[in-house]
């Protein structure tokens, strides 16, 4: 029997840089990948380097990740660019992201042009998700959760970003990020988003389901009276 491969048409990644966290969750076959950026990388005290996040990335592919993404740093669209070619050392499955500044566009514009696949992050504004489609990015990284701190239009917001997408048959990929519970993630899935990057204390509300646990329970207990 031949095995597909289409990607899923719902990509979930988990959104972490402790890899011991990736041995467990990679291992349920349902993330499709990891997402780091520098500000997980200090939390789990991992040096921001090239040859550190090589590493991390090598060591996610062999855990059965299909993608890493990984954030370019500095200063300057030309140091920009330089750090994300190398970040992403010819690897098709390495997806560089960038912040949705003027200064990131302009790296990122480059870093497309050479076959790079990019990630715009930081995305707040339903109109940056126009940039990201003009531009042909894989991924428009919103920020939902924290979009939502600032107008409490969260849900909104990435609606209207979704049936822009939708109207102008981009490819271009909503990446919802700073995700704060797992029902957010079944409500924007009603609206056709369908790419999203989840904590693992968020992802561990996939099974936090009181009534399945319960029922599991019970069909042990069953099996273990039928058994005596």
């Amino acid at each position: 029997m031949s095995v597909s491969t289409v990607p899923p048409t719902l990509r979930l990644f988990l959104d972490c840089a402790d890899p011991p966290q990736w041995t467990d969750w990679l291992a349920t076959g349902l993330f499709y990948g990891i997402t780091t950026n520098p500000l997980l990388l200090a939390r789990s005290g991992t040096a921001c380097s090239l040859d550190k996040l090589h590493s991390l990335a090598e060591t996610a592919f062999a855990l059965g990740a299909q993608e890493v993404q990984l954030q370019t740093w500095r200063d300057t669209v030309p140091a920009l660019v330089e750090r994300g070619q190398q970040l992403a050392a010819g690897d098709r499955r390495i997806v560089v992201k960038v912040p949705i500044t003027q200064l990131g566009t302009l790296a990122a514009t480059k870093l497309i042009q050479q076959g790079i696949r990019v990630t715009l992050t930081a995305v707040y504004a339903p109109q940056q998700v126009l940039m990201a489609a003009a531009l042909g990015a894989d991924y428009a990284a919103p920020y939902l959760g924290r979009i939502n701190d600032l107008s409490g239009q969260g849900r909104e917001t990435l609606v209207t970003m979704q049936q822009a997408i939708a109207a102008l048959l981009s490819p271009t990929r909503l990446l919802v990020a700073s995700i704060r519970s797992i029902e957010e993630v079944t409500f924007l899935a009603t609206q056709g988003l369908n790419t999203f990057t989840l904590a693992p204390a968020i992802a561990a509300e996939f099974f936090n389901v009181a009534a399945t646990q319960q029922a599991t329970a019970d069909f042990e207990r069953a099996a273990e009276q039928m058994s005596q």
